[in-house]
């Protein structure tokens, strides 16, 4: 199966797993990925890990897991495999990391998509993790002096609980695709934004800006007449469906793009 459809049918599943995910995200890049092999490297690295101190002593210490400050937008720091080879990657893949050892171990951990930079918190606490200064531990106000220092907010914007809220496994998992459409967007590889962008279409999406990029990502390969029919049938399945939600302004905007990429055809 093309590595974009087994992530749709994954992520369409009720409950999807966070490890099974990210790897399957992965497969985009490497459509040949093995996931047992990584599903059991995070086996390995849970083994023996029994607290919550042992997992932070095991994954920065002993593995010495480490948030990559050289190359931050390196595309493998948001791909599983190559946070777990080179033991680097950003805050979110690294917290992938720590809460999959985590749930190994049988310590609750979950995402916070704090603006500004990932956290993990343990559950139903006000314990935090940031992954990417090697597990430091947070409180409250740890959280805030990292907000502020990654956002540049200043004592104006209110800091609270409402910053702090889990993120589910869709959530991180649209993150990460989120990350790799803008580094592969400006670094124009265009085959990797494709499946990039054909996956965040699994998710809930912005509607036509992400149907537009698409087409336009297939024209840049090329396949000028893909994307002009891939916006077709987006117009086509709106104009049937009287709950789309899209305006007239929109669909003439849809309908625009789609003669601007038939037009280098003639």
């Amino acid at each position: 199966m093309d590595p974009v459809e087994r992530f749709k049918a994954l992520v369409n599943e009720p409950d999807p797993a966070l490890d099974e995910a990210a790897l399957a995200l992965a497969a985009g890049a490497d459509p040949t990925l093995d996931p047992a092999r990584w599903l059991a490297e995070l086996d390995r690295l849970a083994d023996g890990v029994s607290t919550l101190h042992e997992l932070v002593r095991r994954l920065f210490v002993e593995q010495a897991f480490v948030g990559n400050t050289v190359d931050y937008y390196d595309p493998r720091n948001s791909l599983l495999p190559h946070v777990l080879t080179r033991r680097t990657g950003i805050p979110i893949t690294l917290a992938v990391v720590c809460i999959e050892v985590g749930r190994r171990a049988g310590i609750a951990l979950e995402g916070v998509g704090m603006p500004g930079h990932f956290l993990v918190r343990a559950s139903g606490t006000e314990h935090y993790l940031d992954v990417f200064a090697g597990g430091r531990s947070l409180d409250m106000a740890g959280c805030e002096a990292r907000f502020r220092a990654a956002t540049g907010a200043g004592a104006d914007v209110a800091f609270g609980p409402h910053l702090l809220a889990r993120t589910t496994t869709r959530g991180i998992i649209t993150r990460m695709l989120e990350n790799l459409r803008s580094i592969y967007r400006e670094r124009g590889r265009h085959a990797d934004l494709e499946w990039v962008l054909r996956m965040r279409l699994a998710l809930r999406h912005e509607g036509p800006p992400l149907i537009i990029e698409l087409a336009r990502t297939q024209g840049e390969q090329g396949r000028w007449l893909d994307g002009a029919r891939l916006i077709d049938r987006y117009v086509s399945d709106a104009e049937a469906n009287p709950r789309s939600g899209l305006s007239a302004d929109q669909l003439d905007e849809l309908r625009t793009a789609s003669r601007s990429l038939r037009a280098h055809l003639n």
